[in-house]
């Protein structure tokens, strides 16, 4: 039955070839349903939780409650045992997670941190929480992760870190980023919040870096609603990770802590219903990402033979975890722009197209170099060792990918049936046989 179903749908869509933007009928007449990784296991966790009243367990003092409560260190365990890794730091967020990371590996005023343009923009600000200065280096047009060589041509003796991002569920090429980092006395810090359960040469995306950590945040593959994880096999990295997240300044004396390098503590805990949640989110992120991984295989074999359309490339000893199925156009061969593209692929009924990523080092905060205060901090002040360029030009690839070649399908919206997969198919196959018109 499915595969007769399979034949009527590519059948329609040749026999119904006017495009919807001109009066033709949508291919895709209803709303696919919304992703929802939440069960009831998670309902039932949760609620545990919430009967026996106890929330939350931290104090922000040296205290046995330091650590939080018992669902947010079985969570912290669960997530050392599955990810490979000696620790695991729960936070309230991702932004957290990075503010922390960044802190915990000694940075100082005015050190430099370098970190793709393609990302989230708190991988960046992150930076300016310890008013270090971020500098960004250029993508691999294939993955769109960080370019090894554009990180060599950026590295100055300010240079403190890398900040790689995997992102859209691909690894970053940790094995060239970790020598790079290790020739010139760098730490490597890894974002894999839209990466959890890849894989790079075997082992788990995120946990081969210094420091590296998960989003949580609620479109993730797992999550809890808002929140983080940050990993590291560093014991001292550990320990600050934990101080930063729980009021440092007031804990560092009677704990002991001597080095009171960026001391400076934050309130980044995670509540015990969320860890309660997590615990059982973390149970489904392989089954999740084999769903992915499954989806992403039928799209690439229904779109590879599209003229001008590359599909996703994943590289040799990795695995991909499809937050976003990203694509480049050829322009020049396909002979129609992004945008006519775009609407005529939202007029058949495809939600989730997005046009381009975020080229962040082009943000106001970058263009006129003001972070805190008015005056320019810290890019002003003595602290900043040399004039960083933030001017467009600086990143072309990640700039012509965003101006007008990339073209992304957000998978993480949709909890997409096989026949749901077939009408994304066939959208896209139909504005495809309709490029003469859209010329």
């Amino acid at each position: 039955m499915y595969i007769k179903n399979l034949k009527h749908l590519k059948k329609n869509i040749m026999s119904n070839s006017k495009l919807a933007l001109f009066g033709g009928d949508k291919t895709i007449k209803n709303k696919f349903n919304s992703y929802n990784s939440i069960g009831s296991e998670e309902l039932n966790a949760a609620k545990s939780v919430i009967e026996s009243g106890v929330l939350s367990k931290f104090l922000g003092c040296w205290d046995p409650d330091f650590y939080g409560g018992s669902k947010v260190q079985e969570f912290e365990r669960a997530w050392e045992k599955y990810f490979g890794v000696k620790h695991a730091v729960s936070v309230n967020s991702w932004t957290s997670g990075l503010i922390a990371a960044i802190g915990a590996i000694d940075i100082e005023p005015g050190d430099e941190v370098i970190v793709s343009p393609w990302t989230m923009c708190a991988s960046a600000t992150a930076i300016l929480h310890w008013n270090a200065i971020p500098v960004f280096a250029d993508i691999e047009k294939d993955t769109f992760n960080i370019c090894p060589d554009s990180v060599l041509k950026n590295i100055t003796s300010q240079t403190k870190a890398i900040l790689a991002i995997d992102i859209f569920g691909h690894s970053c090429d940790f094995d060239i980023l970790r020598k790079i980092a290790d020739d010139h006395n760098l730490k490597l810090i890894t974002d894999t919040a839209q990466a959890p359960g890849s894989m790079y040469k075997g082992k788990l995306t995120g946990t081969q870096s210094d420091v590296g950590g998960y989003s949580l945040n609620y479109h993730k593959h797992i999550h809890t609603g808002e929140g983080g994880v940050i990993v590291t096999n560093d014991y001292k990295i550990y320990e600050k990770l934990q101080l930063i997240r729980n009021h440092a300044e007031a804990v560092v004396s009677d704990k002991g802590v001597k080095d009171l390098t960026n001391m400076v503590g934050y309130n980044f805990r995670l509540g015990e219903v969320e860890s309660a949640i997590g615990i059982e989110q973390l149970k489904k992120v392989s089954e999740y990402v084999s769903q992915r991984q499954k989806i992403a295989k039928k799209l690439s074999e229904g779109l590879k033979d599209l003229k001008g359309l590359k599909v996703p490339v994943i590289k040799k000893d990795c695995t991909h975890a499809f937050y976003i199925y990203g694509m480049v156009l050829n322009i020049e061969l396909i002979g129609v722009s992004r945008e006519k593209i775009i609407k005529a692929l939202e007029a058949e009924g495809l939600e989730g197209i997005i046009a381009g990523y975020a080229n962040i080092h082009l943000l106001p905060i970058f263009q006129e170099k003001i972070a805190y205060g008015s005056k320019g901090f810290p890019w002003t002040s003595d602290i900043c060792k040399r004039d960083v360029s933030y001017d467009k030009g600086i990143c072309p690839v990640a700039e012509e990918l965003h101006d007008s070649t990339f073209l992304g399908y957000e998978m993480c919206l949709h909890d997409l049936s096989e026949k749901e997969v077939q009408l994304v198919i066939n959208s896209f196959q139909k504005v495809w046989n309709n490029l003469d018109v859209l010329r």
